[in-house]
């Protein structure tokens, strides 16, 4: 039996019209009907007894009426305790570029904002985030990618990340003001782990233009990739927001990566299919900024 009928219940009893609480209701006078007649249905009893042109409630329906009060009191209270809640958890999936260089202010005023929600980082690589996401393992994503698009996902696309050459100070390519695919020919490579999608376009892109480079090394670690340009061992790509700080100081040397395919945005994702809280809602406001589209074209979701 649907609250719905109950409400209808109580207006009818109210004004004592079918047609009346039609109106107010929005409903067609034969839904209002109907609703009464599978309420009697429900409570194998007669509900309604007409009196000249008004419906008076019978013994039967005055007991209901007590009832429906408070089923309809306890529901609207129930909705206010449930939407009022602050707690619970978070569960969000990003790599290691954005829990360490772009997430840690966003949280900060998010706990400030909830202070007894439950907020959990999962690092990995991208298409095991999204993957996570849609198998529901984790609520959100932040990820670094070109645009993305999937029908099962909300994509809110916060910003353009700018991808560097970062090399030693001293690198002949710390003299230019842009590293192009074949400014790399020759060069040490030091890569980002297997998955990440900024290092597959580097490699495709190399591949593409038959430019060829050394692959000396492999981290899962941004500050070893630092580390191994710092002390000359070759040259990396990474997000210029995880270099800014060092090339600011001169430690290393950070340039524009030209090309193409090198359009990568921090986004949000998660799927469809979940529900929205207000502690939910509000970290995508905090995170997502404005709602719309964005130089991307990606759909905003909030």
């Amino acid at each position: 039996m649907e609250l719905t009928y109950l409400h209808t219940f109580l207006e009818v009893a109210k004004s004592g019209s079918f047609t009346q609480t039609a109106e107010k209701l929005g409903y067609a006078q034969s839904s209002v009907t109907t609703q009464i007649q599978r309420l009697e249905e429900s409570y194998g009893a007669v509900l309604f007894e007409r009196f000249g042109r008004r419906m008076k409630l019978t013994h039967a329906g005055e007991v209901l009426l007590g009832y429906a009060r408070d089923l309809i009191r306890l529901h609207g209270e129930s909705k206010e305790a449930v939407s009022a809640q602050n707690g619970g958890s978070l569960s969000i999936g990003t790599i290691e570029t954005m829990a360490a260089f772009f997430l840690p202010p966003h949280l900060q005023a998010f706990q400030r904002a909830y202070p007894e929600m439950n907020v959990m980082l999962q690092p990995g690589n991208e298409p095991a985030i999204i993957e996570a996401v849609r198998a529901g393992e984790l609520d959100l994503g932040v990820i670094l990618d070109p645009p993305f698009a999937d029908p099962d996902f909300h994509t809110i696309a916060v910003r353009e990340e700018p991808l560097v050459i970062v090399t030693h100070p001293d690198h002949r390519l710390a003299g230019i003001d842009e590293v192009t695919i074949g400014d790399l020919a020759g060069e040490s490579l030091i890569l980002t782990e297997d998955g990440c999608t900024y290092r597959a376009m580097l490699l495709g892109a190399l591949k593409e233009a038959g430019v060829s480079c050394k692959l000396s090394y492999e981290f899962g670690n941004l500050e070893a990739i630092k580390q191994c340009v710092v002390y000359g061992l070759g040259v990396a790509l990474l997000p210029e927001i995880v270099v800014r700080e060092d090339a600011s100081r001169g430690k290393l040397s950070a340039k524009r990566f030209a090309h193409p395919a090198c359009r990568f945005y921090t986004q949000i994702i998660y799927a469809k299919r979940k529900w929205v809280s207000k502690p939910f809602r509000h970290f995508l406001e905090l995170v997502g900024g404005a709602s719309g589209k964005d130089d991307a074209g990606v759909e905003a979701a909030i």
